[in-house]
């Protein structure tokens, strides 16, 4: 039987790229809803048409309406046999939120209660998934790796809205008894990725001649991150989805914890200056960059973070292609659309 799902962000970078694999791999029908911000970019779902044929546009219903008002009771009528509500719209910009962390607050927070509320009148409801971050456990000292339970260490007002968006979720879990999953994920790369983000930044400053920062610890020590292709998140997205009552059952063996929560993360750790180097020699471009130990007007960046994700293994759920291999794919993709990085 044909699934309906809502969507949050569809015009986002990870909220795109997962309406594109349902629509590939799935026969659902998608709602989305979106406010169009800075960095949600309606082209992204117009290269889907384009890619996926007519039969996407019968699919796939676009709604404006943006998370930080309450959904009107038309808008509900529209979406009362949604079986799935997979919210992944956020602002997620770490300088960004330490500039204004009131946006963060009422996008992140306020926005997440308006669909929290809006799913307890949805008699389908299957699925409420909320999608996190691992910067709601802090920074990786020593090179841990945090267990879905592990104590929250927020280090700005990004990931601090995120930690209490999950607490949120959960006490509407325990509370009203929606059926709920909360995921941790790495950084994202891929296509479409906007320019702000480190990848797409470093390919456009290459190919422009900028100088590209690369930041640093006390010991000159770049920064790292675990690095996950869009596409692989999409898959893994899916699978979690179509297997809630698997994840649910494992979550709760690992964890004693009624609400399952699930750590996605690439598993290649790579520090920002390989990165320029790998963008530089296959783009055959010289470059130029300076490294800058822990800048302190930019608080709230940590240096690493880690996500232990034997849970996502145990359930035979990793999708993880080597970061290189990827990170060619986006690399071609943006040089067959140069318009996205000018």
């Amino acid at each position: 039987m044909s699934k309906k799902v809502l969507l949050t962000g569809g015009a986002g970078f990870i909220g795109h790229m997962a309406i594109n694999e349902m629509l590939q791999s799935t026969d659902w029908e998608i709602l989305t809803i979106d406010r169009l911000s800075y960095a949600g970019d309606l082209r992204r779902l117009d290269q889907i048409y384009k890619e996926k044929g007519d039969s996407s546009h019968q699919r796939l219903k676009f709604i404006y309406h943006d998370l930080k008002a309450p959904l009107s009771s038309d808008l509900i009528e529209k979406i009362k046999d949604v079986n799935y509500v997979i919210h992944i719209g956020a602002s997620s910009h770490v300088t960004r939120s330490v500039e204004n962390p009131r946006v963060f607050i009422e996008d992140n927070i306020v926005g997440s209660f308006n669909l929290l509320e809006a799913s307890r009148e949805l008699n389908d409801l299957e699925l409420f998934y909320y999608f996190s971050t691992d910067e709601v456990f802090g920074p990786s000292i020593n090179n841990e790796k945090f267990k879905e339970w592990s104590r929250y260490n927020s280090k700005n007002p990004y990931s601090a809205s995120k930690a209490a968006a999950e607490e949120v979720t959960i006490a509407y879990a325990n509370t009203y008894g929606l059926p709920v999953l909360i995921t941790h994920c790495s950084n994202v790369y891929g296509e479409r990725q906007h320019y702000e983000k480190f990848i797409p930044n470093t390919i456009k400053k290459i190919l422009s001649g900028e100088e590209i920062v690369v930041h640093t610890d006390s010991k000159n020590v770049p920064g790292s991150r675990y690095y996950l292709y869009n596409e692989d998140l999409s898959k893994t997205i899916l699978f979690l989805v179509k297997n809630y009552d698997k994840v649910k059952e494992k979550s709760f063996q690992d964890s004693k914890m009624e609400t399952p929560k699930v750590n996605i993360s690439g598993s290649s750790l790579v520090s920002n200056l390989e990165i320029v180097e790998l963008i530089g020699k296959h783009l055959n471009k010289d470059f130029n960059y300076k490294l800058i130990e822990h800048d302190p007007t930019r608080p709230g960046h940590d240096i690493k973070y880690g996500l232990d994700t034997s849970l996502l293994e145990s359930l035979k759920g990793v999708f993880d292609r080597e970061f290189e291999d990827g990170l060619v794919q986006t690399l071609d993709w943006y040089n067959k659309n140069p318009e996205w990085h000018n």
